[in-house]
């Protein structure tokens, strides 16, 4: 059995921790430098609770380090744990700027057999994503037109004043892109390659009084293919709207939302197919879906294996740039 630990005991570890349980794996140790937050989670997950990493990773022997702290904090916690022998998985963005994610890169450079590490784009495994990659990777979609996604949802002061770092560029390294759109644009790139050009702009109308981090933005991506995608995002809203990816192809228009409409051209038979999303009961909030679990699975079972985990730090670059290209 792999015993774990949770550094960072705040809303997201709850989900973690119910998916390291759901694979069997035994939470030993909890750390937050909250006291109060990390007596909560420990006494939730019957761990040992622990005040700072440095303090858990010489008294505990564990296998995997899940780290779900602030932005500003994975880095350095990353390369504590894998100097340890202990293998990470890190909650995304992966760093809060880049040069923090070029510490960790240039680590494994030159480290190559040093511990797993992974970061967590659960959204990869989402049902939704799964049953587009099959026939776009077959060809059946045709010639890519064009993308657009939104995530349009609401936050109020006292989000940002309930954990302040959250609205503390020096912290998070930003808000909307870097706190709750930073899958979508995982996805964007997922679906349509790499991104060469980013144009666009950054806002923050409502809380400039409080925070410094945008909770608004718009942005044309430009495609490694020379394909364009659009987005627009904000936290301004007056409720939570599910998270939209329109994809226009030669032969059919996809939209993930709620799952996967596929809206075949010209077929004579099936023309419109729809995937629902998985669902289950969780401690998470509900726009989080339920992916968490399949991909922490997954990295569990890549433990043993000679290769790097898919979804690594590398892979997970991709994303940071393009918000930071934003800002």
């Amino acid at each position: 059995m792999f015993k774990a630990a949770i550094v960072g005991c705040g809303d997201v570890s709850i989900v973690y921790a119910e998916a390291i349980a759901a694979l069997g794996a035994e939470i030993v140790a909890v750390a937050d430098l909250d006291h109060a937050a990390a007596l909560k989670l420990a006494q939730k997950t019957q761990a040992t609770a622990y005040f700072s990493l440095q303090e858990l990773l010489a008294q505990e022997t564990i296998d995997v380090l899940h780290i779900t702290t602030p932005h500003d904090q994975h880095i350095d916690l990353a390369l504590m744990a894998l100097k340890a022998g202990v293998h990470v998985l890190v909650e995304n963005p992966l760093a809060n700027e880049l040069d923090q994610a070029q510490r960790l890169l240039d680590y494994l450079k030159e480290n190559p057999q040093a511990p797993k590490i992974g970061v967590c784009f659960q959204n990869r495994y989402n049902v939704s994503s799964v049953e587009l990659r099959r026939p776009l990777e077959e060809g059946e979609l045709g010639e890519i037109r064009g993308a657009y996604a939104s995530v349009v949802w609401t936050r109020t002061s006292d989000y940002y004043s309930a954990k302040p770092w959250r609205g503390q560029q020096i912290r998070s390294g930003g808000g909307l892109l870097m706190n709750q759109a930073i899958h979508t644009l995982d996805l964007l790139q997922w679906f349509l390659g790499p991104v060469t050009k980013v144009r666009g702009e950054v806002s923050t109308d409502k809380y400039g009084e409080i925070i410094d981090v945008e909770h608004s933005a718009h942005a044309f991506f430009t495609h490694e293919s020379g394909i364009s995608s659009s987005f627009y995002g904000t936290l301004a809203n007056s409720r939570h709207r599910s998270v939209e990816i329109e994809l226009d192809w030669e032969n059919a228009l996809v939209k993930l939302k709620d799952g996967l409409t596929v809206t075949w051209i010209n077929r004579a038979e099936s023309q419109v197919e729809h995937y629902p999303e998985r669902t289950q009961n969780s401690a998470g909030r509900t726009y989080w879906g339920v992916s968490h679990e399949l991909l922490i699975r997954d990295f569990y079972g890549h433990l043993d294996s000679a290769k790097p985990f898919w979804i690594g730090p590398q892979e997970a670059l991709a994303s940071l740039r393009m918000a930071k290209a934003l800002y």
